[in-house]
């Protein structure tokens, strides 16, 4: 059967919206529906993707628990899964959201957060299993896990382990014989080192991990700083695989009608460059691989245009552009540059500019002025 049959076996019964259908019909429909989309979604332009949202939604009120768990599973792998039906069932019973938890990428940390905040210790442990964790969401599960989901992070080599969190960790091993072992079994961690950092924490659990851990390899010192440095790496370096993921949960986002101003500011804020950058294309409309030539390129005169015409306040314009992957990290004389331009430009002057630039597909020749303001 190919994909046009599919959609219109999918769309036929739209009727079970409107709750003229038996429970077998509304299951069969919303497996369908998912099922479609899952052929489908790197095809699927923003409004298709919202259309998708809406009734996938609708039909998740509708359905019994092992059809939710069905299409959760087949949403979890996908890049561009619509935004709301995901979180929706992401917050579901464990049964339905735990492939999501372990393995979807449009969840952004954010919405991890929130439901290590809300939900059950069972949803904790499939998030702390997640093959690559941040220090905020791990600082989460820290605040409010349990001794299962936090044995479950410590044990994750992918998840991001902070000083902070480091020292509410080892105060917490005080009391707990296991979760000291699994932080000794931390081969990554240099305790030795981390002896004089920590100064508040319980001092005898690091005595005795600093005792009975193995000598550190010399390109492990310091691994905690190291993973200080990658959570920076944003602000000096474009990652391919970081830019999708980034991109994809901006885009779900955006699906949540929660792409705005506020977002934006808590991304510059948290160093998720890559995100920052993302939410500025989005929030353009333009393509992402415009947005990736910039970076490339240095191109610090479009970007700087580009947020004047969407009207970016000044202060979140400095935030915003001193966490941006770009290919170098801008000097403080480029920066102080782009701020000159930035507050010379008027927004109407600006908008004029960029709608040319848009009109000519964004081929455009640098300027002296550009040479300029980039050089400056």
């Amino acid at each position: 059967m190919d994909e046009m049959d599919e959609g219109k076996r999918a769309f036929s019964s739209f009727r079970v919206l409107n709750g003229e259908a038996s429970s077998i019909e509304r299951d069969k429909l919303f497996r369908n529906m998912a099922q479609l989309y899952s052929y489908v979604s790197d095809r699927c332009d923003d409004e298709q993707v919202a259309q998708y949202d809406e009734v996938l939604c609708q039909l998740a009120e509708l359905v019994e628990v092992e059809a939710r768990s069905h299409v959760a599973q087949l949403l979890a792998p996908l890049d561009r899964a619509p935004g709301n039906v995901v979180v929706k069932l992401a917050n579901d019973e464990y049964q339905v959201a735990a492939p999501l938890l372990e393995f979807s990428n449009v969840l952004s940390d954010d919405d991890l957060i929130d439901i290590v905040a809300k939900q059950s210790e069972a949803h904790r442990v499939a998030i702390a299993s997640r093959s690559k964790l941040t220090e905020r969401v791990g600082e989460a599960i820290v605040e409010h896990g349990g001794d299962t989901s936090v044995a479950q992070l410590v044990r994750n080599r992918k998840a991001e382990l902070g000083l902070d969190m480091l020292e509410r960790l080892v105060a917490r091993a005080r009391e707990n014989v296991r979760l000291a072992e699994d932080l000794r079994g931390r081969s990554d961690i240099d305790w030795k080192a981390l002896r004089s950092e920590i100064l508040s924490a319980g001092d005898k659990v690091l005595e005795v991990l600093g005792q009975r851990v193995q000598p550190v390899d010399p390109v492990t010192a310091g691994a905690v700083n190291a993973m200080v440095y990658n959570r920076m790496r944003n602000r000096a370096g474009f990652s391919s695989h970081d830019w999708k993921v980034a991109y994809n949960q901006v885009k779900a986002l955006s699906d949540r009608k929660q792409l705005n101003e506020r977002a934006m500011a808590r991304f510059a804020r948290f160093g998720y460059g890559h995100h920052t950058a993302a939410a500025l294309a989005v929030q353009l409309k333009i393509a992402p691989e415009v947005m990736v030539k910039w970076l490339a390129m240095q191109d610090y005169s479009a970007v700087t245009v580009a947020m004047r015409a969407l009207g970016v306040p000044a202060s979140l314009f400095d935030a915003m552009i001193a966490t941006m992957p770009w290919r170098d990290m801008p000097t403080e004389a480029e920066i102080a540059a782009m701020h000159k331009r930035f507050q010379s430009l008027e927004q109407d002057e600006a908008t004029e500019l960029f709608d040319l630039w848009r009109a000519h597909a964004f081929r455009r020749r640098a300027t002296a002025e550009d040479r300029a303001a980039g050089a400056a």
